[in-house]
């Protein structure tokens, strides 16, 4: 059983990792770390302009950095996906992977994960003022005039500086990109899908059910033969998205 299961996770991961992308037309791309007791594999997660989910590839590291996200994105170019057609790259936030975007793409368009932006806001702020706050990063997001947005955005940040600075940093930090999708005119449910990392969140979630039963992770390429399996799987529970 051992023997079988050790081959059915090895052709997984040699099919995820050997898709040609050449005739891939992507309008989005989302990129997230799963952890797996010290590891973590940065995973790729691929929107077709059909709305159509492809999971596109993996990388190992020991963290979360920019030199393994580079050579997942860097590897996605070499196996035919075109830098030149206009990405728009979802992202939680990591300075890694904004670094290892532009190492590959350039200057492509990058939107912030709007949960994961409250969430690190939120976690700065003493509970009394959470609610306050949480509603009016979302009402700022919900605009559709970037220049509002960002303006009360702006707003906020100056009004916590004096009660909790970091709160403030951290809405600062890459506070534009949260508000990417708004300026390309990106509305509706698209931009709700858009605008987090939720999508390759919920394929990770799939993953670490593929994993429960693992106890015991003996090698870096035994975790990747593993979350290529997982994400083989969710890819056969996908909807396509409208």
């Amino acid at each position: 059983m051992s023997r079988m299961l050790v081959e059915r996770t090895r052709r997984s991961l040699g099919e995820l990792m050997s898709r040609r992308l050449e005739d891939v037309r992507l309008a989005a791309m989302m990129i997230d770390g799963l952890e797996l007791q010290g590891r973590t594999n940065v995973v790729a997660l691929g929107i077709t302009s059909e709305g159509v989910k492809i999971p596109l590839g993996l990388w190992e590291g020991s963290t979360e950095n920019a030199t393994v996200a580079t050579a997942l994105l860097s590897d996605l170019v070499e196996r035919g996906l075109d830098p030149e057609q206009g990405i728009l790259f979802v992202i939680d936030g990591a300075k890694a992977l904004r670094k290892a975007i532009r190492n590959v793409f350039g200057e492509a368009p990058v939107q912030r994960c709007v949960r994961h932006k409250e969430r690190n806001v939120i976690d700065h702020l003493p509970e009394r003022d959470r609610p306050d706050v949480q509603q009016r990063l979302r009402r700022a997001w919900a605009l559709e005039d970037p220049a509002r947005a960002l303006d009360q955005l702006r707003r906020l940040a100056g009004e916590l500086e004096r009660s909790c600075p970091g709160a403030a940093g951290s809405l600062r930090e890459g506070m534009e990109e949260t508000l990417t999708l708004t300026r390309l005119g990106v509305t509706g449910s698209l931009r709700r899908t858009l605008e987090s990392t939720n999508p390759c969140e919920s394929m990770i979630e799939i993953v670490r059910r593929t994993q429960r039963n693992v106890k015991r992770w003996s090698s870096g390429e035994m975790a990747l033969r593993w979350t290529a399996a997982g994400m083989l799987e969710a890819e056969r529970q996908f909807r396509r998205i409208i």
